[in-house]
């Protein structure tokens, strides 16, 4: 059975390689051998490789393990958190109250 290619937009391209690049120097921060992390995320180290060079055909829950494994995993609650599009856009699907139209009084139609 042959792979899928993986086929992106060249801006997705871009930040998924800044991505893994962040990756890496996060390890590197942390003073960690690519075995090191490879060992705790039980990975292996062609698949860090392509991780940390933002290759898209790595799957989202390696990353979730190396950034466990660097201790970043809570950075996961900041993908997509302010949905700002997808608010506006169920804020407009909202029904909008209609005010009924209030009868003038007797002294307000003689004034105008």
């Amino acid at each position: 059975m042959a792979k899928r290619a993986f086929y992106i937009y060249p801006a997705s391209a871009k930040e998924m390689k800044a991505l893994g690049q962040r990756l890496k120097d996060a390890r590197l921060r942390r003073r960690f051998s690519m075995e090191t992390v490879c060992a705790r995320a039980d990975i292996s180290r062609p698949t860090l490789n392509k991780a940390e060079s933002g290759d898209p055909s790595v799957a989202f829950g390696i990353y979730v393990q190396v950034l466990r494994v660097l201790g970043m995993v809570e950075d996961l609650s900041l993908i997509a958190k302010e949905d700002v599009l997808g608010r506006r856009l169920q804020d407009e699907s909202l029904p909008q109250r209609k005010r009924a139209l209030r009868k003038k009084t007797p002294t307000e139609e003689s004034n105008g």
